[in-house]
C-alpha cells in the first residue's frame, strides 16, 4: 500500500512538472531543474526531404522557413543568455538556428583531444538542444571548422603530429589520413550518440535537431584535393547514416563551383573561387548528402564592388544555385549564411536590408511554387551581453528596427503560404506583433 501510495505521488509530481514546463514556464526563462525524462519533452516533429522540398513527417506537409546563426551557443557560458537568443529568434517567426556543436582543443574544449571530451561543455550542449526544444526552434548542428577558429581541421592534424603520424604540413591531410578520419568519425559517433542530460533523449533520436552538418566551409590548399573532399563527403555522410536514420545530412559548402563545372564559373564572386576544391554541383550530389547549402557574403567576396553590382551578383548567385537544386541536385537548397556589413544607407535604406532582402524574396517566390529554395538563415544574430562574439556581419536585431522588420515580415510569410488552422494562432501573434 505504501509503494502504491509514493508511485502516485510520483506521478502527481512528474504530471504537475510536464504541465508547468510546457504552460507556465517563461520561454525566455531557462529551466531551474533536470528532468531528463524523454516523454516530459514538449512535441516536436522531425523533419525530412520529398525530392526538392524539406517536409513535416507526422504530417507531409512543405517546409520553407526563415532561420538564423548565433555560433556561439555552446560556448557562451550563460544559460540565460542561450535562452534569450533562442527566444528572440522565435519571436521573430524564424524556426531553425545554425550553430556549431564542435570546439576542439584550445582553451573551452568540448573535445580535449581525439577521444577525451570535456563533460562540462558537453552539458552545454545538451542544453542549447534541450532549450531549442522548448523554444521550438530547430538546430542545424556543424561538425567542425574549415578555419582555425575553435579548433578545425588544423587542430586534428596537430593531434596526429603529435601522436607521431607522418602527416604533411598541408591541411588537406585532413581529408585522406586515415588517423585523422578515424578521430573525426570518433567524434561523430560521440556527438550522434549521446544521452543529453537535461532530456534524457539521444541526439539521433531529438527532433530539435534538424540537420547535421559535417564541416563549415570546407576548403583545401591543393586543386589536386578535390576528389579527397568529394570522397569524405561521401564517406562521412554515409557513417553518420549508419549511426542516425532520423536526420537530414548536408555538407556546409560556401557554393562555390569549380572547373569541373566551367559553365557556371561565372557565377562565382571571382577566378580564385574556382580554385578551393569545393564543386557545389558534384559535393552536393552525393548519395548521403540530403540537401545543398550555400553562403552569400558580397560585401567580402566582391569587396569594391557598389551596391547595383552587389544586387547583380546577388541575384544572379542565389538564382544560378536554386536552379540548379532544382534541375540537377533534385535536393532542396539553403541558404545557410547570409552576411553583410551593410553600414552605409541609399536612399535611407541601409545596404544590408537591400541585400538581404533579395534572398528573402528569391526564397519566398521559390516557396510559392514550391521549389528547391527552401529557406535562407541570415548571418549572425547576437544579444546584447554576448559582444565578445561579434564578428563584420553580427547584430543585435531589435538594435536594428528596418532589419527587424524585414526578418520578421519574411518569416511571417512564408508561414503564411502553408497555414493550417491549428497553426493559426501562433502564426497570427507573430505576424501582428
Amino acid at each position: 500500500m505504501r509503494g502504491r501510495r509514493i508511485y502516485t505521488l510520483l506521478g502527481l509530481f512528474l504530471l504537475i512538472a510536464f504541465v508547468y514546463l510546457t504552460y507556465f514556464s517563461p520561454a525566455q526563462s531557462p529551466p531551474a531543474l533536470k528532468l531528463p525524462i524523454p516523454w516530459l519533452q514538449p512535441k516536436l516533429s522531425f523533419v525530412g526531404r520529398n525530392s526538392t522540398r524539406f517536409v513535416d513527417l507526422s504530417t507531409g506537409e512543405p517546409i520553407y522557413f526563415n532561420g538564423w546563426n548565433s555560433y556561439w551557443l555552446l560556448s557562451a557560458g550563460s544559460h540565460s543568455a542561450v535562452s534569450e537568443m533562442l527566444s528572440r529568434g522565435r519571436a521573430m517567426g524564424m524556426g531553425v538556428c545554425r550553430t556549431w556543436a564542435f570546439s576542439d582543443g584550445g582553451p573551452a574544449p568540448l573535445q580535449i583531444s581525439p577521444g577525451r571530451f570535456n563533460e562540462n561543455m558537453f552539458q552545454e550542449l545538451d542544453f542549447v538542444i534541450y532549450e531549442a526544444r522548448r523554444q521550438g526552434v530547430r538546430l542545424i548542428l556543424s561538425l567542425v571548422n574549415n578555419l582555425n577558429a575553435f579548433g578545425g581541421k588544423a587542430q586534428y592534424v596537430l593531434w596526429a603530429k603529435e601522436n607521431g603520424e607522418n602527416v604533411t604540413n598541408l591541411m588537406d591531410s585532413f581529408f585522406s589520413h586515415p588517423t585523422i578520419k578515424r578521430y573525426y568519425k570518433n567524434y561523430l559517433k560521440t556527438i550522434v550518440t549521446r544521452k543529453n542530460s537535461y532530456s534524457g533523449i539521444r541526439y539521433y533520436d531529438e527532433p530539435a535537431i534538424f540537420a547535421w552538418e559535417l564541416m563549415n566551409e570546407p576548403r583545401c590548399v591543393s586543386n589536386s584535393s578535390a576528389p579527397l573532399i568529394k570522397a569524405w563527403i561521401a564517406e562521412m555522410a554515409s557513417f553518420i547514416k549508419t549511426l542516425d536514420q532520423n536526420h537530414l545530412v548536408t555538407v556546409g559548402l560556401e557554393g562555390f563551383y569549380s572547373l569541373k563545372t566551367a559553365h557556371r564559373l561565372g557565377v562565382n564572386p571571382g577566378d580564385w573561387a574556382a580554385s578551393l576544391c569545393s564543386n557545389f554541383i558534384l559535393n552536393s550530389a552525393v548519395e548521403n548528402i540530403d540537401f545543398a547549402s550555400v553562403h552569400a557574403y558580397p560585401d567580402s567576396w566582391i569587396p569594391h564592388a557598389n551596391l547595383e553590382e552587389k544586387v547583380r551578383y546577388l541575384s544572379t548567385w542565389v538564382e544560378s544555385h536554386i536552379n540548379d537544386s532544382e534541375h540537377i541536385l533534385k535536393k532542396p537548397v539553403l541558404f545557410s549564411e547570409v552576411g553583410s556589413r551593410s553600414i552605409s544607407e541609399q536612399n535611407g535604406t541601409h545596404e544590408r536590408d537591400i541585400l538581404l532582402k533579395i534572398v528573402y524574396d528569391k526564397i519566398y517566390e521559390s516557396a510559392k511554387k514550391q521549389g528547391a529554395g527552401s529557406g535562407a538563415l541570415i548571418w549572425q544574430l547576437t544579444v546584447e551581453q554576448m559582444q565578445r562574439f561579434r564578428d563584420d556581419f553580427s547584430l543585435v536585431a531589435r538594435s536594428h528596427p528596418s532589419t527587424y522588420e524585414l526578418i520578421k515580415h519574411q518569416s511571417c510569410r512564408l508561414q503564411l503560404l502553408f497555414r493550417n488552422e491549428t497553426a493559426g494562432s501562433k502564426i497570427d501573434q507573430w505576424c501582428h506583433d
